[in-house]
């Protein structure tokens, strides 16, 4: 049965001709952040036809908080999103306004990009690409009511008395379910400053045995940049080389701007140690536990009461605007606190502010409840991504949102689920975190959390993804010719370094000229390489045969040099970990799910035993990641399985 409506059609001078639009989809995506754009972006271009439900479409992608995408492993995850053929990277390039590659200073698997953008050209990029994709239609609206029917969902209601029919819906929205903002003891419902929060919904879940919580976020003070006296800053200027998101971008097109830091101090910190009992995160006012890693400024104060300062980052918001965030400085004290602390500090004493930081309490729902695929276990072909699966952090919405944009193409039009393993993808990382261990805090990646991260690095996100999504009908045929191209080139590099060999005579005034102990003989290519004054681009004009290589390397030359030269220096690392990667994949191989009843199991620990039943892991390596299961117990289930 077709549900439509009549649009009247304006481009046609016939008053009474009307055409009619049809509100049954395969995919119904809730939210326009960055985990619904992925997620839509993804089911549409596998050719699902899908629809993006969003309260307002001037608003789609829009960065809630700092507008800058990446950073310490948050870079890794969008240079992943991209290599999936995903957008956050295009976006992303297409809007920045400063690029910098943290952590240089350590080894390739902690490098990290990082952007601050334009916000607002940030949306529009979005948009641009959303309302141009085959399948995608856009609905600008409120759900708040889910359909099921016999645990399956079949569609979703609007507030505009709408009702949308679909084979799977992804839930993305956000802050918004029940969002409740604070700014000293005021409190105003809301999903975001001066938009309004989505009410029934969480209910609407619920109610099918689906496990919902509450969470909380903050945000900065946005700064009038013609109050700030700069030059009582230290300027924090971006990078130009030809690093960037997407490995398909173009080079940066807009003004490349800096941004600036300072720090608090004892003044500062004696009015906010004084506004304390104005807090909501101290007078009980806020209930729900807030980021551990991006705490606000009232929480540092409080957690390290010895630091005599704390360093601010001021970014700008755009292009061309005044408009300035205070990175370090999200804060839920009333605004009058807020004010008087920052003129403390020389740099803002003139300050003048476009809004005060307040925090944000929202619902979320319980990731154990989820698949890796991130469909729920309790209602068939409802799938969860970003926020409401207790995570904080476009990086971490985005990626969540292409998977489950892949699946649930995949649940409409069948083929094999598309799971990314842990060594596969800090996406992978992410996910399994999410539906083994559950949160008690909102989630935020970080190269610690992964145990393979020398496999998972920024370089080679395309070498590891890209063949796997082409061949699942998203990358298209551009970006998988850009992926053989690479990987022709870095194997011809490697090959030559492997087998050209080298006299000293021929070579030692140069690496005495490059600061390295000269040869006593000769050696491979590959062997001075190693060595961590050598490079590529220093040791090449030395080696007429490699120069005429290199300059036979056509497309993302730069890209490909870098690649080459980190699979070179750091081969014995690489090689050691994927040996273990591989040891610990014959555990991932053996599925466990619904062959034991747990409870009855008294050979187990009774926490094993409880978090088993509660989990219900696909896979004995799931298992082992559970809090709470030992080895062990590990061994007593291998035992039970007769291995």
């Amino acid at each position: 049965m077709l549900y439509s409506t009549f649009i009247p059609n304006f481009a046609t001078k016939k008053e009474s001709y009307y055409i009619s639009m049809e509100f049954t989809y395969d995919v119904i995506v809730i939210g326009a952040g960055h985990a619904g754009c992925e997620a839509a972006a993804a089911a549409a271009n596998m050719g699902s036809k899908t629809c993006l439900i969003t309260m307002d479409m001037n608003k789609i992608g829009q960065m809630s908080c700092n507008p800058a995408v990446g950073g310490i492993a948050k870079g890794q995850i969008v240079r992943e999103i991209d290599a999936l053929g995903g957008y956050m990277g295009l976006v992303t390039d297409r809007s920045a306004i400063q690029f910098r590659m943290l952590n240089r200073s350590k080894g390739p698997a902690m490098w990290s990009p990082r952007a601050q953008c334009d916000r607002e050209k940030f949306i529009w990029a979005w948009r641009e690409v959303l309302e141009n994709t085959p399948n995608l239609h856009i609905w600008q609206d409120t759900v708040n009511e889910l359909l099921v029917e016999k645990g399956k969902v079949v569609g979703v209601k609007t507030v505009w008395g709408v009702t949308f029919h679909a084979c799977c819906v992804i839930l993305t929205a956000g802050t918004f379910l029940n969002g409740l903002m604070h700014v000293g003891r005021t409190q105003l419902p809301g999903g975001r400053m001066a938009e309004p929060a989505a009410y029934q919904l969480t209910e609407s879940i619920t109610r099918h045995g689906i496990v919902a919580g509450r969470m909380k976020t903050g945000t900065p003070v946005r700064i009038d940049g013609r109050s700030v006296h700069y030059d009582e800053m230290e300027i924090q200027e971006g990078e130009s080389d030809f690093h960037s998101f997407s490995y398909m971008s173009e080079p940066r097109k807009l003004k490349q701007l800096c941004c600036w830091t300072c720090f608090t101090n004892p003044e500062v910190h004696e009015i906010l140690r004084n506004g304390l009992p104005e807090s909501p995160l101290f007078n009980g006012q806020i209930q729900s536990i807030g980021p551990r890693y991006c705490p606000s400024i009232e929480t540092k104060i409080v957690t390290f009461p010895d630091k005599e300062q704390h360093q601010l980052f001021l970014e700008p918001e755009g292009e061309t605007t005044q408009e300035l965030y205070l990175n370090g400085f999200s804060s839920s004290l009333p605004m009058d606190i807020q004010m008087a602390a920052l003129k403390k500090v020389p740099a803002f004493r003139d300050l003048v502010i476009y809004r005060p930081g307040y925090a944000i309490e929202y619902d979320y729902f319980d990731p154990t409840q989820l698949k890796h695929t991130l469909e729920s276990k309790v209602i068939q072909n409802l799938f969860f991504a970003g926020q409401v699966n207790g995570t904080t952090g476009y990086e971490e919405a985005g990626g969540q949102g292409l998977v489950a944009g892949v699946n649930a193409h995949i649940n409409c039009h069948g083929g094999e689920s598309f799971v990314l393993k842990r060594d596969e993808a800090y996406i992978g990382v992410l996910i399994d975190d999410l539906v083994t261990k559950g949160v008690d805090e909102p989630y935020r990646m970080f190269t610690s959390r992964a145990e393979y991260r020398i496999l998972l690095r920024q370089d080679d996100a395309d070498m590891r993804l890209t063949e796997r999504s082409y061949n699942l009908g998203l990358a298209k045929r551009e970006r998988y010719d850009l992926l053989l191209q690479k990987r022709e080139n870095i194997t011809k590099i490697i090959d030559f370094a492997q087998k050209f060999s080298i006299k000293a005579a021929y070579i030692n005034d140069a690496l005495e000229g490059l600061g390295t102990t000269p040869l006593r003989g000769g050696c491979k290519l590959i062997d001075l390489l190693d060595r961590p004054e050598i490079n590529i681009k220093n040791i090449s004009p030395h080696v007429n045969a490699f120069a005429q290589l290199l300059d036979t390397i056509e497309g993302r030359k730069e890209e490909t040099l870098e690649a080459a030269e980190i699979k070179i220096k750091y081969r014995g690392y690489i090689e050691r970990e994927r040996l273990i990667a591989d040891k610990m994949q014959r555990l991932e191989n053996i599925r466990i799910k619904g062959k034991f009843d747990y409870a009855n199991l008294q050979s187990l620990s009774t926490e094993a035993r409880q978090k088993l039943t509660k989990i219900d892991p696909e896979t004995l390596a799931q298992a082992s990641r559970i809090p709470g299961v030992s080895p062990s117990d590990v061994n007593v289930l291998l035992v039970l399985m007769g291995r």
